[in-house]
């Protein structure tokens, strides 16, 4: 919330005295933005007492004739695949409380579905995995609402946040499959919809306020209720107590960098190794490592070239004087297009009617064929105002990386594999934007800015379940975490699928499973290199052909794990799980995949894809 919003209007001494508007200006100067909201909430409740005809003490002493209605409930649900939703979902619950409602915050992993007809006021923060996808923790919550088994909801009022990512066709795509689903379920709107990009700290606040401010004020009317503590997962958000997380990340000191790939390989995976000593940051195994990237140094000179415009232009961002420059190298995503960028050039250039000719399915193309620098070159602007094209773009963001170590086995530090991401756009080469900067410019004892994100829905069993553990590329990084865990602390038996190219060049961590499997921390091993035989073999045909040791070991209750590639390996691997039940089950495709959404809800399959 911005230092104007705190203030009194400037219309205030219209409608406050000199000495009230004073009082209202030093009263927002000393509050938190928690303590705002509950201040917003109780004057909203205030002005209603007074329009009532009650006066300053009507919420405090209401007349004993009037009539209250009774308070209502007020529920909390969240589905979140990186944690930004779990994060804003426990916040809100916070500022709830502190107003004095009385919120149960759940994830939607963990909700009964059909204790949705009980619902009286329903909030949900939901963010977008993909194009359109609810984040996986969500798609059981999903599948029963968009279901026939849903009830009617006549008496239920709802509000959604949605987050999601705009250079995605499907941009906020589940928020509003949510929205439009309890519409037609007869739930009613406390407010409308919001849709947020990746730069969601500001209406997210907004809507916050807005909507407790609203409940709040019912509720002063209502029957006084004893506030009940916001029900809040303990690994919401990021690590907690430390003071670091992605707005405030912790510098540490790369201690190691090691390429995993082996001469020839048409990939340059590298295992990095970090030291967060003195942070106090922890983590369990299946949490992940948020990396706080810069661009590359080359890509801001390239855009800044096609601009026409020097590095030292004075920017203003979030009410902080910078420069362009340091604008475009820290603060701002310069690579990725998006239709926000596309409508803004266009209306800057003149060129909207181009872009607005196109329909979505060639506008996605155009967007993954450009980066903001080849839109700029080939619709170029000269004088453009610096300000105003930094409005156009998107804050850079984190990323996240799956944690590849275990604190059991290495204490004060986390280990990622990194594999970067190279192509060629317009005959000339690019490359990822965080995976690039530690690939080419990040080297011991650099010093980079990173965070823990919880995961908490990848975790190992209790001690003694068996695990499946399927894998390829980098997508093995968690299952080495668990492996170091279970190692030092005991476990089960252990069995990994992993996939890559070739077995001599891309047999990641070779040495180490090896050596779990001869201590026998690991039980089996199976893996597929692509690219080493006349045909394609991939981790889906190794689970096919040990499907009856697979369907054996789920039976004999083992935890199943995926991680890796969302597009192909995910969707792949989850169709031959379904055949191997079928076929070894002696079941049709429908039962076998409800088996798995079996296991799903029992937490026994965890999918971390990306």
């Amino acid at each position: 919330m911005t230092a104007e919003i705190m203030t009194a209007p400037q219309h205030a001494p219209a409608l406050l005295t000199g000495e009230q508007a004073g009082l209202v200006e030093a009263l927002g100067a000393t509050l938190t933005a928690e303590q705002a909201r509950w201040a917003s909430g109780y004057f909203a409740g205030l002005a209603l007492g007074l329009a009532r005809g009650g006066g300053a003490g009507a919420l405090a002493s209401p007349a004993p004739a009037a009539p209250r209605p009774a308070a209502r409930t007020l529920a909390i649900l969240y589905g979140s695949e990186t944690g930004n939703g779990a994060e804003l979902a426990k916040s809100l619950a916070a500022a709830a409380t502190a107003q004095g409602l009385a919120p149960v915050l759940t994830d939607m992993a963990d909700y009964k579905p059909r204790r949705l007809k009980d619902e009286q006021d329903l909030l949900i923060v939901v963010a977008t995995h993909g194009e359109g996808d609810p984040p996986q923790p969500a798609a059981d919550f999903f599948d029963f609402v968009e279901s026939r088994k849903a009830p009617p909801l006549p008496d239920l009022r709802y509000a959604v946040l949605a987050l999601g990512d705009m250079s995605y066709e499907q941009f906020c795509g589940a928020g509003k499959r949510i929205d439009a689903r309890l519409e037609a379920l007869g739930a009613q709107r406390l407010r409308p919809r919001v849709d947020c990009d990746v730069d969601f700290d500001e209406p997210a606040a907004e809507w916050s306020v807005d909507i407790l401010a609203l409940l709040a004020a019912e509720q002063a009317e209502a029957a006084p209720a004893t506030p009940a503590a916001a029900v809040v997962p303990a690994s919401a958000g990021s690590d907690a107590g430390t003071g670091y997380d992605k707005r405030n990340p912790f510098p540490a000191t790369v201690i190691e960098k090691i390429r995993l790939s082996g001469r020839g390989s048409s990939k340059e995976t590298q295992h990095v190794e970090l030291s967060l000593a003195g942070s106090g940051l922890s983590y369990q195994p299946g949490d992940a490592l948020g990396f706080v990237a810069r661009n590359d140094p080359a890509a801001v000179e390239a855009l800044l070239t096609a601009l026409d415009l020097p590095g030292s232009a004075p920017l203003t961002l979030k009410g902080k004087a910078t420069t362009l420059e340091e604008a475009l190298a820290t603060s701002l995503e310069v690579t990725t297009a998006t239709l926000r960028f596309l409508d803004h050039w266009g209306a800057l250039t003149g060129t909207g009617d181009v872009f607005a000719a196109m329909d979505s399915g060639e506008r996605a193309a155009f967007l993954h064929a450009n980066h903001i620098v080849d839109i700029v070159r080939a619709f170029p602007l000269k004088g453009v105002d610096p300000q105003r094209f930094a409005e156009g773009l998107r804050p850079l963001q984190p990323r996240l990386y799956s944690i590849a170590s275990s604190l059991a086995a290495c204490p004060d530090e986390a280990h990622i594999t990194v594999a970067p991401v190279r192509y060629a756009l317009h005959d000339q080469p690019r490359s990822g934007v965080a995976s690039g900067q530690i690939a080419d410019r990040v080297e011991i004892d650099s010093v980079v800015p990173v965070y823990i994100q919880a995961n908490p829905h990848f975790r190992l069993p209790p001690e003694g379940r068996p695990i499946i553990m399927i894998g390829a590329g980098t997508g093995v990084a968690p299952y080495r975490a668990f492996l170091q865990e279970r190692e030092a602390r005991g476990g089960g038996r252990a069995w990994l699928f992993f996939g890559e190219r070739h077995f001599r060049s891309d047999f990641l961590y070779q040495t180490e499973w090896q050596q779990w499997l001869a201590d026998g921390t690991l039980t089996r091993m199976d893996v597929a290199f692509s690219r080493d035989g006349a045909r394609k073999l991939y981790v889906q045909h190794r689970l096919r052909e040990q499907a009856r040791d697979v369907h054996a070991w789920l039976e004999e209750g083992a935890h199943l794990y995926v991680c890796g590639d969302a597009a192909r390996l995910a969707p792949d691997v989850h169709a031959a799980l379904v055949a191997l039940i079928a076929e070894q089950a002696s079941v049709q495709t429908e039962d076998a995949e409800e088996y798995l959404r079996d296991l799903q809800r029992d937490g026994r399959y965890q999918r971390d894809i990306y």
